[in-house]
């Protein structure tokens, strides 16, 4: 017997959207979750009006938590990568501190005084307050020498 996947649907919508500061792995974390609590939902009502006569295949059924386990492990998966990613981009911005950049359009230059990490982005800050975003066609070198050279 078919059950209508409205009542589950129903308690889907109700529960509150993530918020925006949520990172893209808590969100599809969040949404998995209501996914499977919905799928458990309608497996249980499946379980309660099938056809004692005709009950439902257990292969579909396993087959089906099965999937649903391996979406919240790749879901998990995602969410340590993120941390992983972020803590890479910490790295790389701290390495640009202290150095001479220069924008793509070579308009901007100076002396990196810190940088910004943004999701998709990092933007340094020089030490005149001028902002240069860190992408394609930035130049990044070590801080100039203030002194003179000396000759051979």
């Amino acid at each position: 017997m078919a059950v209508d996947a409205t009542a589950a649907t129903t308690a889907a919508s109700k529960t509150p959207a993530p918020s925006a500061a949520n990172t893209t792995a808590a969100q599809a974390k969040a949404k998995a979750t209501l996914d499977y609590n919905s799928f458990l939902k309608l497996l249980i009502a499946q379980m309660k009006n099938q056809d004692p006569t005709n009950p439902m295949d257990a292969t579909q059924q396993i087959a089906q938590l099965a999937t649903f386990s391996q979406v919240e492990q790749t879901i998990k998966t995602n969410s340590n990568l993120e941390t992983l990613i972020t803590g890479n981009a910490l790295t790389n911005a701290s390495s640009y501190i202290g150095k001479s950049i220069t924008s793509a359009d070579e308009k901007t230059t100076g002396i990196v005084a810190s940088v910004r990490v943004y999701s998709d982005t990092m933007v340094a800050t020089t030490t005149d307050g001028k902002e240069i975003p860190i992408a394609v066609g930035v130049r990044v070198g070590t801080k100039p020498t203030t002194g003179t050279t000396t000759g051979s």
